[in-house]
């Protein structure tokens, strides 16, 4: 590595608070400097680097292409220091355990389960972070995230949890006994959809569809769908493994069925995992349905 090629560090740190923190006062206030001193140093890389990292939005900083290149490098290179410092002096063991998982999973999986691993692992701090939102697994941060789909993220490692396929759902108070032959006919009814990315995209998707919608649509955040679908304020879809006891109760119908090989995959960094991220792994597997996936499937 030739050493004196890079920019100064004390550039670099700047340029990674500023893309961390999306402001110059903000990363001021993350390194205890003025604003003033974090615009001289993103000055100083950019000369020395002879490259526009950052352009003016309005009265904020935003990155250029280039700017948003080097600072993925920054926060994983930055992160994976932080994280070997704290694993070291033993900081990084006092780190609450942090789960990323789609508030949807989160309500109608995780949280039912979840007094079982704490009953089995009680020195472990946890942090559930339910959203839509993806959020990668990295350094410092999300230790584990459970994710919808195929099971394919690059740069990621992936292993199936709940093998589930998606259904498109109504209660009997909205739609009756009705036998839907056609999509289309779904569009007689109100929506519910989720906030942010869904099962429903891919359903959409598959059906040859890049807009789906009934009479109306009523968003809402993934854990309150079955709430609503169950009180029938609309039609959604959902995952069968978080509709299956109330399919059994009748509180609900499926309406269509897509079979597939989605499912709900456990997430992880290539590299080792910190105990604590091991034991929830373990844990994880351990509440898998053993044998041929049937239970989860309708």
């Amino acid at each position: 590595m030739d050493w004196l090629a890079l920019p100064p560090l004390t550039a670099l740190r700047a340029f990674a608070a500023l893309a961390q923190t999306g402001s110059v006062s903000a990363a001021g206030a993350q390194l205890n400097v003025t604003h003033a001193a974090i615009s001289q140093q993103i000055k100083t890389l950019e000369a020395h680097m002879g490259l526009a990292l950052t352009r003016r939005d309005g009265r904020a900083l935003a990155l250029t292409g280039e700017g948003k290149y080097l600072a993925e490098a920054l926060t994983e290179g930055f992160g994976v220091m932080a994280q070997r410092v704290a694993a070291l002096t033993g900081a990084d063991a006092q780190r609450p355990l942090q789960i990323s998982v789609t508030p949807q999973f989160a309500a109608s999986w995780l949280m039912p389960r979840l007094g079982d691993f704490q009953t089995r692992h009680p020195g472990v701090d946890l942090m559930v972070h339910p959203s839509a939102q993806r959020a990668d697994p990295a350094p410092g941060g999300v230790d584990i995230a459970i994710r919808f789909g195929l099971g394919e993220w690059p740069g990621l490692q992936s292993e199936l949890l709940v093998p589930t396929d998606i259904v498109v759902v109504a209660a009997p108070s909205l739609v009756g006994d009705r036998v839907f032959t056609r999509r289309e006919e779904l569009q007689e009814y109100p929506w519910l959809a989720e906030l942010d990315a869904s099962p429903a995209s891919d359903w959409m998707f598959r059906a040859g569809r890049e807009r789906m919608r009934g009479t109306s649509v009523t968003q809402v955040p993934g854990n309150l769908m079955l709430d609503g679908a169950r009180a029938g304020h609309g039609i959604a879809v959902l995952t069968s493994s978080s509709v299956e006891d109330d399919v059994a109760a009748g509180r609900l119908r499926i309406l269509f069925c897509d079979s597939g090989e989605t499912g709900y995959f456990i997430v992880t960094r290539e590299g080792v995992m910190r105990p604590q991220a091991k034991a929830f792994a373990r844990w994880l597997r351990a509440q898998r349905p053993h044998g041929k996936p049937d239970a989860a499937r309708i």
